[in-house]
């Protein structure tokens, strides 16, 4: 079983930053997948990001390219999302995922955090 545990999130204003952590135990670290994944307020669950076991590798949704970086420090078991030039589009629930399938193989996430709210004002 792993356990994935965010934070960071926050209110921001529009243009601003904020760094989001997930901090992962349970299971070695560096054999999965990290993705993160965010939530608004009466629509569906979007994905944002996700790196691969190594780090080598990284997806960032279009609506996140070039704002948003994911990276990890498997010494430290955590996953990171750097969100820069925030908008008030981006005010969401954000979830820390992890999955046991490498990230060239399309993986589905069986772990999943609590969430963390982000919210930016205009």
């Amino acid at each position: 079983q792993v356990q994935l545990v965010e934070s960071g999130g926050g209110l921001v204003q529009a243009g601003g930053s904020l760094r989001l952590s997930c901090a992962a135990s349970g299971r070695t670290f560096s054999s999965l997948t990290m993705g993160w994944f965010r939530q608004a307020p009466g629509k569906e669950r979007e994905f944002v990001a996700a790196i691969s076991m190594s780090g080598s590798s990284k997806i960032h949704a279009a609506s996140v390219k070039g704002r948003f970086t994911i990276s990890r420090d498997n010494a430290k078991n955590t996953v990171y999302l750097q969100m820069n030039s925030l908008k008030p589009e981006d005010t969401a629930v954000y979830y820390c995922a992890a999955s046991s399938v490498p990230l060239g193989l399309s993986p589905k996430y069986e772990y999943w955090g609590q969430g963390t709210q982000v919210t930016v004002s205009s």
